[in-house]
């Protein structure tokens, strides 16, 4: 790869680039106009194991509410964590209010501008270090994502299956990356990845890399990268127990900071194992639904049992508290509790 062929990814860069609400367009970029380190930084997070499309509303609501890195160090938990609601992977949320408690107060709301200074904050990885002070900062550091490595197992026809792939895959991006516009350059390759070089049917007659790309010469540009086959993921059953007061008021409880969902509002419920035991939170005449929720986690299926029950003004728990209907959004709630409160809500609905 020679460095007319960088330029010409970053000309194709210019005339194609992908519009992002955290990126900066290419006429500011001519004007010298740089990327916003903590809109740059935001970004990313919540992009790890997330997609674009799941990705904007959730940067526009965060931006619209907390501007600065200072205004979301100086955010609620609950807050931030009910925001987060639905993007999953809730120690990013958590990581998120550490890391811009430490920047607005230790650092004076300035992000580090070098690889090693982001990663020494909690929460940032060697791979969002490399993103941030490369787009943010315009360092030459190496930004390898899913797409990047499809692009770069293709350019170069590498058979190796991933994970076992990912030095290899690794050390050819960076051998390639330029010191000319490094940002852009990280930038132009994952937009390669996502609109050109898909995972399925890649569009190779338009491809600016048509030409160099090994596997296109090949024919063997649509079977990479090959990847190691999937261990089968186990399931887990739980129980959930959806309390409604008289007067419209959930049952809820704030879950340890640690482990899944950890920092989230939920129902009370039993630990997910393979037999779980009855953990009703309080005493009532509980009524099993006959739907379960089901929802997936990154390494095991979960089951989850919904238990309902209508309770009195009077009803003590013995774990969780019981909030308010006029300030109990679902919305604040993790993707699966939701989809269990999916399930009840018409059961309460439906209450003479």
């Amino acid at each position: 790869m020679t460095q007319a062929q960088a330029a010409d990814l970053l000309n194709w860069y210019d005339r194609h680039a992908r519009v992002m609400p955290w990126r900066v367009g290419p006429q500011d970029r001519a004007q010298g106009v740089r990327p916003d380190p903590y809109r740059v930084w935001l970004s990313e997070v919540m992009l790890q194991q997330t997609t674009v499309a799941a990705v904007r509303d959730y940067f526009h609501r965060f931006t619209a509410r907390w501007p600065t890195v200072a205004d979301l160090a100086g955010a609620d938990d609950a807050d931030v964590m009910g925001e987060w609601a639905g993007l999953g992977y809730y120690a990013r949320a958590r990581n998120l209010l550490k890391c811009a408690r430490v920047v607005a107060h230790d650092l004076g709301g300035v992000f580090p501008d070098t690889r090693d200074g982001l990663m020494a904050l909690p929460g940032i990885g060697p791979y969002t270090a490399s993103a941030i002070a490369s787009i943010a900062f315009n360092q030459p550091e190496t930004v390898v994502d899913g797409n990047v490595e499809r692009v770069m197992a293709r350019l170069y026809d590498v058979h190796t299956p991933l994970p076992r792939a990912k030095p290899e895959l690794t050390a050819l991006a960076a051998a390639l990356t330029p010191q000319n516009r490094p940002g852009d350059y990280a930038q132009a390759v994952m937009d390669l990845g996502a609109t050109i070089c898909t995972p399925r049917s890649p569009a190779c007659g338009i491809c600016p890399w048509r030409d160099p790309c090994v596997a296109r010469t090949a024919g063997t540009a649509a079977t990479l990268p090959k990847k190691e086959p999937k261990k089968p993921k186990p399931t887990r059953h739980g129980i959930v127990y959806v309390a409604r007061r008289d007067d419209g008021a959930f049952l809820l409880e704030r879950r340890p900071d640690k482990g899944l969902l950890g920092g989230m509002l939920g129902w009370p419920g039993s630990d997910w194992n393979d037999a779980p035991q009855p953990a009703p939170p309080l005493d009532a005449d509980w009524r099993e639904l006959p739907a379960q929720a089901l929802h997936t986690f990154t390494h095991f299926h979960l089951r989850l049992t919904v238990m309902i029950a209508t309770v009195g003004a009077q009803a003590q728990p013995q774990q969780g508290a019981f909030l308010p209907h006029a300030t109990f959004r679902p919305s604040d709630l993790p993707t699966v509790m939701r989809k269990a409160f999916d399930l009840a809500r018409p059961e309460f609905d439906n209450t003479p």
